[in-house]
């Protein structure tokens, strides 16, 4: 009989279980072959930088990561193109808030500042 109870609460988790994984593993890739490139691409920041997106992983939706860490390193853009990124009170809420999350999972994983 428990065994029923557990294959129709089975589907109830698997939404749960789908959102503590939603990054793809490309964008995780991604952040962590240009997190060791900042670092000289050495080995050893592969496990920190890995640590780092984990938590930010965490912290935001996919979505939001995307859109925050894009407004922070836009920021650096000159011309009209940058203004967007550096004027609009959205998009520099955005970036410091994703500086934020990233300064704390960055001292969590004993990440040396860049």
């Amino acid at each position: 009989m428990k065994l029923v109870h557990v294959l129709f609460l089975l589907p109830l988790a698997m939404p749960l279980a789908a959102r503590a994984d939603e990054y793809p593993t490309s964008g995780r890739v991604e952040f962590v072959l240009e997190c060791m490139q900042k670092h000289d691409s050495k080995y050893e920041y592969l496990y920190k930088c890995s640590c780092v997106i984990d938590r930010i992983a965490r912290a935001l939706p996919y979505d939001d990561y995307v859109a925050m860490s894009v407004a922070l390193r836009n920021q650096t853009l000159s011309g009209e193109r940058g203004a967007v990124f550096r004027d609009a009170g959205t998009a520099k809420d955005m970036a410091s808030k994703y500086k934020a999350i990233e300064a704390g999972a960055d001292k969590a994983c004993a990440m040396p500042q860049r």
